[in-house]
Order: C-alpha cells, then sequence, then structure tokens
C-alpha cells in the first residue's frame, strides 16, 4: 500500500531536521506561511520548506502563522515539526505581521501555504538577503506562470495596472507589486513598521520599504496552479480596490497636492483675467459664467493642497510617513500666529470687495443693476471670503495635528 501524504510529510520532517536543529540560538531563515484552513496543501509546502533547508544547509525553521483554521492544519503542520503561532485577528496582513514578528530567524520567507510557490528552491532570495538587501520580492511575470495559476483579469489587467500605479505614484522598482512569495530581514520588517491586516498587506510591505529608503530587488518566481479544491479567500475586485485605495492614501502629493495645483493654475489667472471683463478669442466669449467655474476651481484647488498638508502632517505624526521636506518648510515658513493673520486678511479684503459691490448698489439708488457686472463683483468677494475663512480653520487643524512637533524640525 502507498504511504499516505502525511506519513511521507513526517519521514520528510524527520529527514529535513538538520535544517532547524537550532532551538535556541539565532537562526537565519524563517519560512513563514500564513495558514486559514489549509489541511489539503499545507503539509507540501512544509515538506518542500524543510527539504529546502536540508539539502543548502540554511539554518532555519518552518512557521505557520494559522489564522483560526477549522480543518486540522495546526496538527498536520506540528505533527511535521513545523512552529505554529496562533493569530486570532483573522487577515493576510495580520497573520503575516504576527509571523514576522515571532520568528526566530535573521531573514523571514513568506509564500502562501495553497502550494502554488515552490518553498524547495529559495536560494536566490537568500543569497540577495545575505547581500544586504531588505525586500526580495518574487517576479511571478519573469519566473513563469503556470496554466490557469492566475485568472486572467489579474495577470493581464489588475497586476499590471496596481503595479504601474505604485511604480509611478512611489518610484517602486518592483514589476510585480502582489507576488506572494518574497523575503526581507526581520530588522527591516520592523522598520516598515506595517499596519493593515488585510490583503493590502502586500502593497503597504513594498511602498513602505520603498518611501523609507530600503534596499528592495526582484529574483524571477513561477507561479503554479494551487492545490485547494475550494476558492481562494482572494476576492479581485474588493481587494483590488483595497490596493489602490491604500496607495492612494499613502500618496497626499498624487491625491491631493498635484490635482490641486493643476485646478489653482487652471482656475486662478483665468478668474483674475475675467474679473476685468470678458474675454473674447474667436468666436468663443469667456464671461462670468467662466468666472463663477474658475472661483470653484481655485476653492477645490487650494482645499486640495491644504488637505494634502494635513495628511502629510498626519502620517509624519503617526510614524506611518516619512519627515517630508515640503511639510518641514511649510513648518518653517507658517505658525498658527502667521495663518490667522494671512486669512484674516483674506477674508477682509473680501468684505471690502461686498462693501464696494454694496456702495455702487448705492450709487444706484438700490434700483437694479447689470447683472453681469454686479456678479463680477461679488464672485471675487465671496471668493475671498471663503479662502480667508478656510485658511483660518486650516491653521488651526493644522496645530492640532502638530501638538507636540517642533516648529524649527529640519
Amino acid at each position: 500500500m502507498p504511504a499516505s501524504p502525511l506519513d511521507s510529510a513526517q519521514a520528510s520532517a524527520t529527514m529535513a531536521a538538520g535544517g532547524t536543529a537550532v532551538a535556541d540560538g539565532q537562526l537565519e531563515l524563517s519560512i513563514l506561511m500564513p495558514c486559514l484552513n489549509e489541511a489539503e496543501t499545507i503539509a507540501r509546502c512544509i515538506i518542500k520548506a524543510q527539504k529546502f533547508l536540508a539539502s543548502t544547509g540554511v539554518v532555519g525553521e518552518v512557521l505557520i502563522a494559522d489564522n483560526g483554521s477549522t480543518d486540522g492544519s495546526q496538527d498536520i503542520a506540528t505533527k511535521l515539526g513545523a512552529r505554529v503561532v496562533p493569530v486570532p485577528t483573522r487577515g493576510y496582513g495580520a497573520a503575516l505581521s504576527a509571523g514576522s514578528l515571532a520568528a526566530r530567524g535573521t531573514y523571514v520567507i513568506m509564500g502562501d501555504s495553497d502550494d502554488s510557490y515552490d518553498f524547495s528552491v529559495l536560494m536566490p532570495f537568500v543569497a540577495k538577503l545575505r547581500e544586504g538587501y531588505d525586500l526580495v520580492m518574487g517576479n511571478r511575470f519573469l519566473g513563469g506562470i503556470r496554466e490557469k495559476a492566475m485568472p486572467w483579469k489579474n495577470r493581464y489587467i489588475g497586476n499590471p495596472v496596481l503595479s504601474g500605479i505604485g511604480r509611478l505614484l512611489f518610484g517602486c522598482p518592483a514589476r510585480d507589486f502582489h507576488c506572494g512569495l518574497r523575503g526581507y530581514s526581520v530588522a527591516a520588517f520592523k522598520r516598515m513598521n506595517l499596519h493593515t491586516t488585510g490583503m493590502e498587506f502586500a502593497s503597504e510591505m513594498v511602498i513602505k520599504s520603498t518611501i523609507f529608503g530600503l534596499r528592495i530587488v526582484e529574483v524571477p518566481t513561477t507561479l503554479d496552479k494551487d492545490g485547494r479544491s475550494r476558492p481562494p479567500h482572494l476576492r479581485p475586485w474588493r481587494d483590488g480596490w483595497r490596493h489602490l485605495r491604500f496607495m492612494l492614501l499613502y500618496s497626499p502629493k498624487w491625491l491631493f497636492w498635484y490635482p490641486g495645483f493643476v485646478l489653482l493654475l487652471l482656475g486662478l489667472p483665468l478668474g483674475i483675467r475675467l474679473c476685468f471683463g470678458p474675454w473674447r478669442f474667436g468666436s468663443v466669449n469667456l464671461d462670468i459664467n467662466t468666472l463663477l467655474f474658475s472661483s470653484l476651481a481655485v476653492i477645490l484647488g487650494y482645499q486640495a493642497l491644504t488637505f494634502g498638508v494635513l495628511s502629510r502632517q498626519l502620517g509624519e505624526k503617526l510614524g506611518v510617513l516619512p519627515r517630508s521636506k515640503s511639510v518641514s518648510f511649510y513648518r518653517r515658513l507658517f505658525n498658527l500666529e502667521k495663518l490667522l493673520i494671512l486669512g484674516v486678511v483674506i477674508v477682509i479684503a473680501g468684505i471690502a470687495a461686498a462693501i464696494d459691490s454694496v456702495a455702487s448698489w448705492g450709487a444706484a439708488s438700490f434700483g437694479n443693476l447689470d447683472p453681469v457686472q454686479a456678479v463680477r463683483r461679488t464672485i471675487p468677494a465671496s471668493l475671498a471670503c471663503v479662502i480667508g475663512v478656510q485658511t483660518v480653520f486650516f491653521a488651526f487643524l493644522s496645530s492640532v495635528i502638530d501638538l507636540g512637533v517642533k516648529r524649527d524640525e529640519s
């Protein structure tokens, strides 16, 4: 009678014991697998990882971060000699964070426990980690994607688009943002200070490694069809949106500053020109309707810029974003009092313009006015009042966020 998978797994675990013999000292490598009901495949993954340790002489451990399995995955892993860390908080990121912090190795190589990655060929990752790289990313598009291993919408839409957006927003060298096989040092992981608990954990790791200046490199990785008979935990559209949302939240420049500057550059010069009268070129005549929309563009642009500053301040205060030169310059240039004075001055200018409009109405004995000329005066007056009040509110909120932060920091 042929041996059962579990019997074979136990034999392989015994054979691999030389690779995990260090009990109390510092191991070089922890091979980390998140697990949620992976009884069908986890034995094969552990066997491959243990064979890798035994055949290469890398001193390490196989670590299972279990996310509350109810199918006996924990017992299988324990019988095979893997170390199981229970993680009560549900989520891909939660499991990997807890597992990384519990790792006994200097380095961690993480990979899914669904048998889609081959844990017996991890030496390219180890070699790059030994060279001093902080994050070693697998690249499935370089290594190869087996038939039916990845849904077409992930392969041709989701991964290329999200990876491209990530490279654009953050300048990250990785071309496969969401490869589940990657290695990193425990010291680098702690520097990343990751917070997400779901699938966006994969993006957060790459993004924060980039913005904190960690060394990143890619190695080719092969993706096989997973060995499960049930559907994967991944939900492409939901998880894709979560990845995109996370990227935008970590990029105030692209979410707030760049759109804000564009709106101001479009609205402010055009609005100033139209304050002095209509602007005709060719058959096109721009007048008060355009003045109104240009004023809206100025308001939205100014709001976007101030939101960008506030979000960056908050990110720095929480420790999830590094110090920004732009925000440091803002802190040196402005304080609460200066911003309050600026806001009040702008409001006074708006009130003065409004009084001038009322005076013009009075000169007409408060009768009918030319609506075009009247609106040409009231729109800039209203705009100034809105911008001034927003500046005052921004000053107070910015100062609340910056409580305890030295204003003279560089």
